[in-house]
């Protein structure tokens, strides 16, 4: 085991900046060797961060091969926009590095396949950061199902519900020319492009590429409206993005079938007026069920209705992992959620173990993005879903059982939360 490991963080954009200055930063058993960015101003501010902390300021590139190019990196994180990151985690595992990546959708179904090959070819993990793996509900949910509480499960729910243009799409506007990345896909692609929130939790839920995959998808759309509503609003009619026809739809549904028997339906709402944020997580089984909205968990037996029972539910089936963050110091963001599926994948490393959520659940989440679109493309048609293990979920090697698996219930004092 390696008591301290040296890092390369790629992309420097305002979730990359917050991420490594308010969780990887702070980690006593690593060493951010290199920060990397195209811009001069988010390098510049990322430094100045290491130097208000009195931290030693990593090597500033420009140019991300200079860190799969030094021997001492064991890892990167790709911080990067939507577009690019399998390319560069395939390299990165071709030069023997951990690669971590932030949550999103690959551009095309290829990048997957490949990202798997490269895998399979080094050895080497990759790893989607996927936070909400990590959240208090989600962890409680995963320990209610693995004893059994809900019985044989047969429906999930789930979707990113959050109103996204004035926070996100038009955030920062400037001579009618809007910065964010992810606006360009919501102009040109039609999509379920950010389904991992949801999905990701589901999927360890499900014990899919562990026993169970999913099979294949439909999805169906609404028009697209909002977006154009908007921009004519906040914009003014003469605006650029006021003249466009956007592809994305408003709201995209996606309905998936699995090996198993299990249905899981996903929603992306972003660009219509909502109430509030949700991922409206639900768990349905024989025995009990989950529901976000209504903050209710229900095991057969108990008085009926139930709602808004959740934290005295979260109080008795607590994961362990949560329990003991709650005594920590708590610090990272997302109520902690980014720090423990940051410390998840630093401990691997460490420990040079695969990671827990590996290069097999990483392809499949990309990979809803190319999928729905097909089937959208196809007035909803059904669309199979590639069985990236290639038979593996029906046998697969055991499990690593650390702190923070998420195929099975670990409780692990002996590893420190916050070193």
């Amino acid at each position: 085991m390696k008591e301290k490991i040296k890092i390369g963080w790629i992309g420097l954009g305002r979730r990359g900046h917050f991420v490594l200055s308010s969780c990887v930063a702070l980690m006593k058993d690593v060493e951010v060797k290199y920060i990397c960015d195209l811009l001069d101003d988010k390098l510049k501010r990322t430094s100045d961060s290491f130097i208000e902390r009195k931290i030693p300021c990593p090597i500033m590139t420009k140019d991300y091969r200079d860190i799969l190019n030094d021997p001492e990196v064991d890892a990167i994180f790709v911080m990067t926009g939507w577009s690019g990151r399998p390319a560069i985690a395939i390299e990165a595992m071709h030069a023997g590095k951990y690669c971590a990546i932030e949550v999103g959708c690959s551009d095309t179904l290829e990048e997957c396949f490949d990202l798997v090959k490269a895998y399979e070819e080094t050895g080497v993990p990759v790893m989607m950061l996927e936070n909400c793996c990590y959240c208090r509900r989600e962890l409680a949910i995963l320990n209610l199902v693995k004893q059994g509480l809900f019985g044989e499960i047969v429906h999930a729910t789930g979707g990113y519900m959050h109103y996204l243009n004035k926070e996100e799409l038009f955030r920062e506007v400037e001579n009618d020319d809007v910065k964010h990345y992810r606006l360009g896909y919501y102009i040109n692609r039609n999509r379920e492009s950010y389904p991992t929130h949801e999905l990701g939790p589901i999927s360890k839920t499900l014990s899919i590429n562990r026993g169970n995959r999913m099979v294949r998808l439909n999805c169906i759309t609404s028009k697209s409206v909002g977006l154009k509503d908007y921009t004519k609003e906040k914009l003014g009619a003469d605006s650029k993005y006021s003249k466009m026809d956007y592809k994305q739809a408003d709201v995209v549904t996606t309905l998936v079938t699995c090996a198993n028997g299990q249905t899981i339906q996903l929603t992306l709402d972003t660009t219509l007026p909502r109430a509030h944020y949700s991922r409206n997580y639900s768990i349905r089984g024989t025995r009990g069920m989950s529901n976000e909205d209504s903050k209710a968990i229900f095991i057969e037996g108990m008085d009926e209705p139930v709602r808004d029972n959740e934290l005295e539910m979260f109080e008795k089936y607590d994961h362990p992992l949560y329990v003991e963050y709650e005594k920590s110091k708590k610090l990272g963001g997302h109520g902690g959620i980014d720090w423990l599926v940051c410390r998840a994948f630093v401990e691997s490393v460490k420990n040079q173990t695969q990671t827990p959520i590996d290069v097999y659940d990483t392809a499949t989440w990309l990979s809803i993005g190319a999928l729905t679109e097909m089937s959208i493309a196809q007035n909803g048609a059904p669309v199979d879903i590639p069985d990236f293990t290639n038979g593996k979920w029906q046998n697969r090697e055991p499990v690593v059982r650390q702190k923070y698996c998420l195929d099975e219930i670990v409780d692990d004092p002996n590893t420190p939360i916050i070193p």
